[in-house]
C-alpha cells in the first residue's frame, strides 16, 4: 500500500489551503507551483454518456412511492453511511444501509436520499459526493480522491443511473439545518447528518420510519425474489467447490473451506453475505463458529453455513452437513435423517395464510419426538414442547426472514413478523439442527460433538412454496452420492 499525505498547492492569492488528509509521515511534504498547474491540466473528459438506468429503477421508485404515501407532509432522510475504520487510516469496504440501497439501487459512501414533502406527495433527491475536484488537487492528493480508490459518477451520471435527481452531498447538512416542519431519519448511519437534525427529530418517529422500512421489505417484488435466486444459485457453486477440495482442508484446516467459498462469492457476488461458518468435527456444535481455525478431519462431519452475496446486496443463507470422507457413521446418519424430516416437516408448513411460527412448531415436534425415542429427553413429546426441554439440543429458531440482511426485517413489529402470516413473496429459510456438545453428559458419549443443520431458502408461492436451495441434495442417500461424484 503506497504512502501519500501531501499537501495541497496554494490558491491563486498565495494563501495556503487545509492539508488534505496528510499523512505524518509521508515522504512529500510540498507540492511546488509548478507540479500544481501540470496536475491540473491535460487530462481527457471521462463523462459517461447514453447511460441505462439501473436494473432495479422501476422498482426503487415504486418503493419510494409507498414510503411517501405513508409519511405524508414529512421530511424523511435516509442515509447510506459513512467509511468505518479498520486500523489507522486503512478502512473497512464499504457496504451501504440496506434502507437507503432499497430505495435507491445505489451503493455509494456518504450518500443520502432526502424525500421532500410536497403538495402532491414528496419530491425525492440523492445527495452524493460528486466527482474528485482536480482543481484544487483532491483527485490525486486526497486519501479518498479519484487516484488513489478510482473514480466516483458524477452527480449527472448517478442521476441517470438511478432516476433521481442528485446534489453534492457536502450541501446537505447546511439545508438541513435551515429546513422547517417534521422530519425523520433513519438513525445509526450517519453522524454527521444526525448532527444537523438535532433540534428536529425525535427517537420514536425516527424508529417508526426504520420499522416501516423494515416491513416494507417483508414481501419481496420480482427483482428481489430473480437476485436472491441469484445469490443462492452462486452459494451451491461455492459448495461443490468446496467438495471438490476437502482433501486440501484437511492437510490444512477450516480456513481452506473458508477461503474457497470466499472466491467463489467475489468472483460471482459482491461478497459473503455474512461470516462463513465452516465448522468441522465439535466445532459444529458451536452455532455461529466464524473462527474457522480448527482441523478438518475424515469420519467427522463438516457443517457449512455460507450464502453469496450478490451486486445488489442480496445474500442466501443455505447450510449443508457433510460426512468428510464422503460417508455417514450410522449415528450420523441417524442424526442427519432425523433433522432433514424436521425440516421436510417445517418445509411443508410454509405457505400463504399459515402462521409464521407455523414450520418452526412442526420441525420442533418432528425433534422432539426424535430425543424421545432415543432416550435422550422424558416424554411424552408434548410435555418436553411445552417446557421447551429439546432445546438443549435443538437451540435456536428454525429460521427468519431473507434478503439484503441474512437476518432481514428483523426491526419488523412482532406482530407482523413472528406473530404474523405468510404471504406470497415472503422469503425466509428453513433450518432445524440438532447438537450434541462435546462436554455434555447427559447424552451417550457417541453422540458428543455431533452438531447438524440442514439450511434452505424459500419464497412463498400463491399455492405453497418454492425451494431456491433445491439444486442442492439434501437426504442422506443424495448427500453421499453427490460428493462422489464431485470428487470424481
Amino acid at each position: 500500500m503506497q504512502d501519500g499525505g501531501q499537501q495541497v498547492p496554494s490558491t491563486e492569492d498565495g494563501s495556503e489551503e487545509e492539508a488534505i488528509k496528510q499523512r505524518k509521515n509521508g515522504l512529500y511534504r510540498n507540492v511546488s507551483d509548478e507540479l500544481a498547474e501540470s496536475m491540473r491540466t491535460g487530462w481527457a473528459d471521462t463523462e459517461l454518456h447514453d447511460l441505462k438506468p439501473i436494473p432495479q429503477a422501476a422498482e426503487t421508485a415504486a418503493r419510494r412511492a409507498g414510503l411517501s404515501a405513508a409519511f405524508p407532509g414529512e421530511r424523511l432522510v435516509i442515509p447510506a453511511g459513512n467509511l468505518k475504520v479498520r486500523s489507522n487510516d486503512t478502512d473497512y469496504p464499504f457496504r451501504s444501509s440496506v434502507e437507503y440501497a432499497y430505495l435507491t439501487g445505489d451503493q455509494t459512501q456518504d450518500g443520502v436520499l432526502v424525500l421532500e414533502p410536497t403538495a402532491s406527495g414528496h419530491e425525492a433527491t440523492v445527495y452524493l459526493l460528486p466527482r474528485s475536484n482536480r482543481e484544487n488537487g483532491e483527485f490525486w492528493l486526497d486519501g479518498q480522491g479519484e487516484l488513489w480508490v478510482g473514480r466516483r459518477n458524477s452527480l449527472t451520471e448517478s442521476e441517470k443511473l438511478l432516476g433521481i435527481p442528485a446534489k453534492d452531498v457536502r450541501e446537505l447538512p447546511d439545508a438541513l439545518r435551515e429546513a422547517s416542519g417534521p422530519v425523520r431519519v433513519v438513525r445509526g448511519y450517519d453522524a454527521g447528518i444526525e448532527a444537523a437534525l438535532t433540534d428536529m427529530v425525535t427517537g420514536e418517529r425516527d424508529e417508526e420510519l426504520r420499522v416501516f422500512l423494515s416491513e416494507a421489505r417483508l414481501v419481496k417484488d420480482a427483482f428481489e425474489i430473480a437476485e436472491l435466486q441469484k445469490a443462492v444459485d452462486a452459494t451451491a457453486r461455492g459448495f461443490e467447490d468446496v467438495v471438490k477440495v476437502l482433501d486440501k482442508a484437511q492437510a490444512t484446516s477450516e480456513r481452506y473451506i473458508e477461503g474457497t467459498f470466499f472466491l467463489r462469492a467475489r468472483v460471482e457476488g459482491n461478497d459473503i453475505g455474512y461470516g462463513s461458518i465452516c465448522a468441522a468435527g465439535p466445532h459444529a456444535t458451536t452455532l455461529h463458529w466464524v473462527r474457522n481455525d480448527g482441523p478438518v478431519r475424515a469420519g467427522e462431519l463438516l457443517l457449512l453455513d455460507a450464502g453469496v452475496e450478490t451486486h445488489t446486496l442480496y445474500t442466501a443463507d443455505v447450510t449443508r452437513t457433510l460426512p468428510i470422507d464422503g460417508t455417514f457413521t450410522a449415528l450420523q446418519r441417524k442424526i442427519y435423517d432425523a433433522v432433514y424430516e424436521a425440516q421436510e416437516a417445517g418445509i411443508a408448513a410454509v405457505r400463504p395464510g399459515a402462521k409464521y411460527a407455523d414450520f418452526h412448531e412442526a420441525a420442533q415436534r418432528v425433534l422432539a419426538t426424535r430425543l424421545v425415542e432415543w432416550g435422550l429427553l422424558e416424554g411424552p413429546v408434548d410435555r418436553v414442547l411445552e417446557l421447551g426441554l429439546q432445546r438443549r439440543f435443538t437451540l435456536h429458531g428454525t429460521g427468519h426472514m431473507l434478503g439484503l440482511d441474512v437476518h432481514d426485517c428483523a426491526v419488523a413489529r412482532t406482530e407482523t413478523y413472528k406473530d404474523g402470516v405468510l404471504e406470497p413473496g415472503m422469503c425466509l429459510t428453513v433450518e432445524p439442527g440438532l447438537y450434541f456438545q462435546a462436554d455434555d453428559l447427559t447424552v451417550p458419549e457417541e453422540y458428543r460433538g455431533i452438531g447438524v443443520r440442514i439450511e434452505d431458502d424459500l419464497v412463498v408461492t400463491e399455492d405453497g412454496n418454492r425451494n431456491l436451495s433445491a439444486a442442492l441434495p439434501r437426504t442422506s442417500d443424495e448427500v453421499e452420492a453427490w460428493m462422489a461424484r464431485v470428487q470424481g
